[in-house]
């Protein structure tokens, strides 16, 4: 889906945005008020105000979010908050990434690779392996080298 704006639109958009770093944090303050209806928490800074006010000049300019998607990151919010959701949260180490694990004052580096692990120029099918290597006892390599916690261990046995 397309969303076109005619081309005076996106030259006074693109001044619009532009003209936002050359406003103090006061000025973006109260550009944020006017835009979002209340005053931001003095907390936030210059950089987020900027791109805040920015993505709200574009979706007035563009549109937003399609309801089906502002729907499915409602219930993901909520899900958060309230720690409701059923899916573990797994962190996927892709090929190439390196896993970097402390154990008992030594460092241990782990390479992903498409079809195993590499630890100390060997192969290993899976970095549960390779958590065995290291400490000797039975170890969930995910959660050995941090790709998964506690909580969702626990989750994910359950399902």
């Amino acid at each position: 889906m397309s969303r076109k704006v005619p081309a005076l639109g996106r030259e006074e958009l693109a001044a619009e945005v532009a003209d936002l770093s050359q406003l103090n944090i006061d000025e973006l303050r109260d550009r944020w008020k006017a835009m979002y209806g209340k005053a931001p928490s003095r907390k936030i800074g210059r950089s987020f105000l900027t791109r805040a006010i920015s993505y709200r000049l574009q979706e007035r300019a563009y549109g937003g979010l399609k309801p089906s998607t502002s729907r499915l990151l409602a219930k993901a919010v909520e899900e958060s908050a309230t720690g409701s959701s059923n899916k573990p949260l797994n962190r996927m180490a892709q090929s190439g990434t390196i896993l970097i694990r402390e154990w008992q004052g030594t460092a241990h580096r782990v390479t992903m690779l498409d079809d195993g692990v590499s630890f100390n120029g060997k192969r290993y099918r899976s970095l549960s392996e390779v958590a065995r290597e290291i400490t000797g006892s039975r170890w969930s390599g995910p959660r050995f080298f941090g790709l998964r916690t506690q909580v969702t261990e626990s989750n994910h046995a359950a399902s």
